[in-house]
């Protein structure tokens, strides 16, 4: 969601505050704003509308300096992105700033006190009811202003909090968002992510749920809710800086594809010691988890996903029941939970996701076992579960995840072949073979990403075939035109096109929708596929299994609509055959995704494009089938000319329901 950053110190304000906005601009791009304080209680307030850029060029030709400011990126909840709703915001005076992250779910209600007690607000968000609210409270200290004010709102917020009375203090306050406080020297910050704050400092401070801190350039001190101090550990990160930059490359999502063998490589080489796998942060006995009778997975978007994929891998290698339900769901249904033999493992990479979190607590209190997978160390998921496995895959900022699905596959591999060694549900001669197998997958991914060529030449050939049909349409569209005896008319007509052109409603006007097909443990790659062309083409795509293409989608099948089969060799590639040559005798247009080698799927009648990974046990094939199906999604972004890192409407992490 929204990114927030704050600063105290003695260095410029401004500067920090754009650096670390700009490393959070993945979480939040429709409006930008900061503010500025110094210690002659001067106030710098400055707020633009679309992306980060319009807010940073501003500030080219202005000398501000300062030592305490706020700063935000949002990704709107309430009300439309524009200058008024964009943050920070403030009371009926300038005297009190608010940056926040959230929802405050009983705005409406507060607001209406408010507006009984005089208060007037100037936006459409429920953020500016929290600025109100500390102005309402404060009696000469911040802190218990802010204290005062978290305890009327319901809802989840990250807060960062400046006045214009006490210019040598930052409060940061949360519930259900993340925030976390950058410790320095003779200065300090706060962040919603650790990006923001990676090239300044190292050291952190994780604040738990209901915690409050009042943070000057040389302390740092943490209150509960009622105010009363707390001591907390900071935390240091060991995070490559280089990971959080771009390094050459067009953009951060190719460069976290090419990373994917890197990931992986870490992952087998830290989980097996002696082939045997270990897990360090479990806080689970063996004796506990042998007595797992069944396990559900919850998890939202990419991650379920991988859950759907976990299903398949736990099931063969446990031989129990494996449950997979997105976490928006999972929430809301009668939970069936059986005390001290369920365990639910949330999945999220960012360890932040508010449904998963939601789900985590609702089934926590129902007596489940907790077992995360995470990427992000001290994340709330991590920090609420029993036990968590983290991922390895390293920060991923672009929106669209890639690395982080492959390392929650891997996870989910070596977490089976765990537990079966408790359970006994597979031979030790079967783990050995399985772990000699899964050592070779990042030099298998490394072949994939070496031979990009042929993925370029498909999304190329695509790109041509989408202008092309816009081209006819709008052909179409001038014959049209010269019907209208009006030429007021005809103008009008004109020119409505030429804007739908610019539009979402134009692009879709010119293109072709996709269908992803898989079976078995390729069904949720399917899915994903489908998933990840979605959010950064805006191309229509979905994902089913191949099975279910004559209960509805054959219908869809023309000249027009592009169809991915994943047909590797497996105990299904037949049956994909079968699904292929229905596609075919419709006139349909398929690319399959088939092992190097397989000459027969290469023949005309079968596929009009073909995308090749090496030859690899049909168990292990999603974790190399990822590779093309997101390079393709890429490459048509591209040559669409797609935001592809900061896709429209979309955020890295989704803190609020």
């Amino acid at each position: 969601m929204c990114g927030i950053v704050g600063y105290i110190g003695d260095k410029n304000a401004a500067t920090i505050l754009i650096e670390g906005l700009r490393s959070l601009e993945y979480r939040g791009y429709d409006s930008a704003g900061i503010a500025i304080v110094d210690r002659r209680k001067r106030l710098f307030l400055l707020k633009k509308a679309g992306k980060l850029k319009a807010l940073s060029d501003c500030l080219i030709n202005r000398h501000v300096s300062g030592h305490l400011g706020i700063g935000h990126t949002r990704w709107a909840t309430h009300g439309e992105p524009n200058e008024a709703n964009a943050h920070p915001h403030y009371g009926n005076t300038r005297d009190f700033l608010i940056v926040h992250n959230g929802i405050i779910e009983n705005h409406h209600e507060l607001k209406q006190q408010l507006r009984k007690d005089g208060h007037r607000f100037s936006s459409q968000t429920d953020t500016e009811v929290a600025a109100h609210l500390v102005e309402k409270f404060y009696k000469g200290d911040l802190l218990k202003a802010v204290c005062r004010a978290i305890g009327c709102l319901k809802g989840s917020f990250a807060l960062g909090v400046i006045c214009m009375h006490e210019p040598d203090v930052l409060v940061a306050a949360r519930k259900d968002s993340p925030l976390i406080i950058g410790l320095g020297k003779g200065e300090n910050f706060i962040a919603s992510d650790v990006p923001a704050i990676l090239s300044r400092t190292r050291d952190i401070i994780y604040l738990d749920n209901n915690e409050i801190a009042r943070i000057s350039k040389d302390e740092v001190k943490v209150f509960d809710a009622k105010c009363r101090e707390i001591q907390k550990k900071k935390v240091r990160i060991n995070w490559n800086t280089d990971s959080a930059e771009k390094a050459g490359f067009a953009h951060f999502m190719i460069k976290e594809i090419e990373e994917q063998p890197q990931v992986i490589g870490r992952i087998l080489t830290h989980r097996i010691k002696s082939k045997q796998v270990v897990f360090e942060n479990l806080n689970l006995s063996r004796a506990q988890l042998k007595n797992i009778t069944d396990i559900q997975i919850v998890a939202c978007g990419t991650a379920y996903h991988a859950g759907l994929c976990g299903k398949y891998i736990l099931e063969k290698m446990l031989r129990i029941p494996i449950n997979v339900d997105t976490s928006s769901e999972f929430r809301y249904r009668e939970q069936i939970i059986t005390k001290g033999r369920t365990l639910i493992i949330p999945v999220s990479q960012s360890g932040e996701t508010a449904d998963t979190l939601a789900s985590l607590r609702a089934a926590k209190e129902k007596g489940a076992k907790i077992l995360s997978l995470c990427n992000v160390v001290g994340s709330s998921i991590a920090r609420e579960s029993d036990g968590v496995i983290y991922t390895l895959a390293g920060p991923e900022i672009s929106v669209a995840s890639t690395k982080a699905y492959t390392a929650q596959l891997m996870t989910f591999y070596l977490l089976g072949l765990y537990l079966a060694g408790i359970k006994k549900t597979i031979a030790d001669k079967t783990v050995l073979n399985y772990l000699s197998k899964m050592k070779k997958i990042p030099a298998l991914m490394r072949d994939i990403l070496k031979n990009q060529k042929r993925v370029k030449k498909v999304a190329h050939e695509y790109v041509h075939r989408y202008h092309y049909r816009l081209a006819e349409q709008f052909k179409f569209l001038e014959d049209e035109i010269v019907q209208f005896q009006d030429p007021v008319k005809a103008l009008e007509f004109a020119e409505k096109w030429a804007r739908l052109s610019h539009s979402a409603y134009g692009r879709r006007f010119g293109d072709f929708p996709f269908l992803y097909l898989g079976r078995n443990v390729n069904y949720p790659s399917a899915l994903e596929g489908a998933l990840k062309l979605k959010e950064i083409t805006y191309i229509s795509a979905e994902g089913y299994a191949a099975g279910e293409m004559k209960h509805g989608p054959i219908a869809l099948i023309d000249e027009f609509p592009l169809v991915v089969c994943i047909a590797t060799k497996s105990a299904v590639y037949e049956k994909m055959l079968s699904n292929i040559r229905e596609i075919k005798a419709r006139k349909g247009t398929v690319l399959s995704i088939a092992t190097r080698g397989d000459k027969e799927i290469q023949k005309k009648e079968y596929s009009n494009y073909v995308l090749e990974i090496p030859e690899i046990d049909e168990f292990f094939s999603p974790l190399l089938v990822a590779l093309p199906l997101q390079m393709l999604a890429y490459h048509i972004a591209v040559g669409l000319n797609c935001d592809v890192d900061q896709p429209r409407n979309l955020a890295k992490s989704v803190t609020v329901e």
